[in-house]
């Protein structure tokens, strides 16, 4: 196996486990594969998806304020340096998307009003399918809850980790994480 390709497999491990629930050892696995890829000269690409995993872990498991942090860094690198391409643009127009449905799961519904229209805006009319059904929910005053938005998530194939993405049989674990009293 050529160590080019060894994140590749560390991330399918992660994704293998974020299947199954798992979401910290999926993270232990992402981290390391955005590690790797770094020091192996990895694309931007590669690391943009393991990124990716990363947020929908931390989505996945509740952890939404993290999303949310997540999401405002990459919004402040674009203010720094705008995006200067279609896929930055709707890497941008994502992470608004990811940003308001995590602020909506929290109940804070008007901050993911805006960031959702922001995301649309950026996206162009029919591009975030999900981002345009739930502002239409709100619009209409609607009840939007996290349930219904999970619900929603999965019905339009939002997740990159789903069993028919993921490889397992290239997927490599990283060895057991040290005890802390060890």
């Amino acid at each position: 196996m050529s160590a080019l390709a060894l994140h590749f497999r560390v991330a399918e491990q992660g994704k293998v486990l974020a299947l199954a629930g798992r979401h910290d050892e999926a993270l232990r696995h992402y981290r390391e594969a955005l590690r790797l890829a770094a020091l192996q000269g990895g694309s931007d690409v590669c690391q943009r998806h393991y990124a990716w995993c990363v947020l929908e872990s931390l989505e996945r498991s509740g952890a939404h304020e993290a999303v949310i942090s997540f999401c405002q860094r990459v919004e402040a690198h674009y203010q720094q340096q705008p995006p200067a391409t279609e896929l930055a643009v709707q890497d941008l127009a994502a992470h608004h998307e990811r940003h308001g449905l995590a602020l909506a799961k929290l109940g804070r519904l008007s901050e993911a009003r805006t960031r959702l229209e922001s995301a649309v805006a950026l996206a162009g009319a029919g591009r975030l399918p999900l981002s345009e059904r739930v502002l239409g929910w709100a619009r209409s005053g609607l009840h939007v809850d996290a349930r219904r938005i999970s619900l929603e998530q999965d019905r339009h194939a939002y997740w990159v980790v789903r069993p028919d993405t993921v490889r397992p049989e290239v997927a490599v674990a990283l060895p057991p994480a040290a005890s802390p009293l060890g």
